[in-house]
């Protein structure tokens, strides 16, 4: 029996533009939180005594800005070796060898595995044969694993694989395969890496698996991080389990208005949730993105005094916190209380909202317009904010969140216009 450790998108140093345009955020926390996360990771494998140690791509997250993000890296690694672990790694779409201006010679403990085709490395102290082939450049768009060689009937056998397998949402089709075709190698385990949900695709023969990112970076990247430590009994996996590396956990906080009366209320609901949100991130520093969902006479008034109930909820955090909880966002989900037919609404308002409703009842129109009114602007957004806030032009339901929000402004913005007069 042994254990090896499978972990995959460590992004180390990510640069996490455009952090400062948040109020309060804690900078420093978020970006050395990469770097922690992997300390945590040398500290498993050693306390949980791995034959090895498995990264499937995107150790980096770009090329660096100077040697000291790999001679970090370096130094991670030289303990394992000191610890008799042994690495091995690939190369993904963001430390892909053409994209890499700098490198530097790895321990010897390490082995970074081919970018040209398969390598196979059989170790000597276990009886196992690790499959491999990292990216050459960024962008790979055929099947790697279909040149990959048959299992070897006398050992374990391990495919080491960069991959958006049958496409997953909000990841490029980057080594397209199929889980089918991956089980025709034989293999008792796919180490995959790419996408940064946690996931076990099949485990009927052995798992395909994604560990998800070593470290959330923002919002979109919520829930537990980290790696999985999978037991090897003979030629069959006995057990995988997950284990958290993360340093600072982002999750989502929300908070049911339907029922309240007063802004007051909001807050209130909050801070009483707020110690099981505590609680759930296990004493890590917690970036909440706060959502007030529900339909509620609320509405308007919360719409129209966001930035007034956003500082409340940071001050909520500020005195209830201990110094370990940051709102990253305050996002208005709820929706005012459905108009009656009998209520006669005339003007520019009624204008408004008849084309807001008609909009927001045809998926296609809805889209079509925010292409073409949208489309420009959003090109010049930095990638960071669009991917932070998921920002999608294609996807209804995102643009419907976004009218909720906009039919309230404008109507408490005509109000104030006519009470000018």
């Amino acid at each position: 029996m042994f254990k090896f450790l499978h972990a995959a998108d460590i992004h180390l140093d990510s640069p996490l533009r455009g952090l400062d345009r948040y109020e309060g955020c804690p900078s420093d926390e978020i970006r050395g939180a990469t770097r922690r996360a992997l300390e945590n990771l040398v500290r498993l494998a050693i306390d949980e005594q791995v034959a090895f140690v498995l990264i499937a791509g995107d150790v980096y997250d770009g090329d660096w800005k100077d040697h000291n993000t790999g001679l970090w890296f370096v130094r991670r690694m030289a303990e394992l070796r000191d610890a008799g672990i042994k690495v091995y790694l690939i190369r993904g779409n963001h430390d892909a060898k053409n994209k890499m201006t700098r490198d530097l010679r790895l321990p010897d403990n390490v082995t970074s595995l081919d970018v040209n085709k398969p390598q196979t490395c059989l170790l000597d102290h276990v009886p196992v044969a690790i499959h491999g082939q990292g990216f050459a450049s960024q962008a790979v768009v055929e099947d790697l694993a279909a040149n990959y060689p048959a299992g070897d009937p006398g050992c374990f056998n391990l495919g080491l694989l960069h991959t958006s397998v049958n496409g997953r949402e909000g990841h490029d089709r980057y080594a397209p395969c199929t889980v089918e075709s991956l089980r025709t190698k034989n293999y008792g385990y796919w180490a995959l890496g790419h996408v940064h949900t946690r996931e076990i695709l099949d485990d009927r023969d052995g798992p395909i698996a994604f560990p998800g990112n070593l470290q959330g970076r923002h919002i979109r990247e919520s829930g537990p991080k980290g790696c999985l430590i999978v037991t090897v009994e003979g030629h069959q996996v006995a057990a995988t389990e997950f284990r958290s590396l993360d340093v600072l956990r982002w999750e989502t906080c929300k908070v049911d208005a339907s029922d309240l009366d007063n802004l007051d209320d909001v807050a209130q609901r909050f801070q009483d949730q707020l110690p099981d949100q505590m609680a759930g991130a296990d004493d890590r520093f917690l970036a909440l993105r706060v959502e007030v969902i529900g339909e509620s006479a609320l509405h308007d008034k919360i719409v129209a005094q966001i930035d007034q109930l956003a500082w409340d909820l940071r001050s909520t955090t500020t005195d209830r916190g201990r110094g370990r909880v940051w709102v990253e966002k305050v996002k208005i989900r709820t929706r005012a209380p459905r108009i009656g037919p009998d209520r006669v609404v005339d003007g520019p308002l009624f204008e408004i909202d008849r084309l807001l409703r008609e909009l927001t009842t045809d998926d296609a129109r809805l889209t079509e317009f925010a292409r073409r009114e949208l489309g420009d602007l959003t090109k010049k957004l930095p990638l960071e904010l669009k991917t932070a806030d998921g920002i999608n032009l294609e996807a209804a339901d995102w643009l419907k969140s976004i009218l909720d929000e906009v039919r309230p402004l404008l109507t408490d913005r005509f109000q104030a216009l006519e009470g000018a007069r």
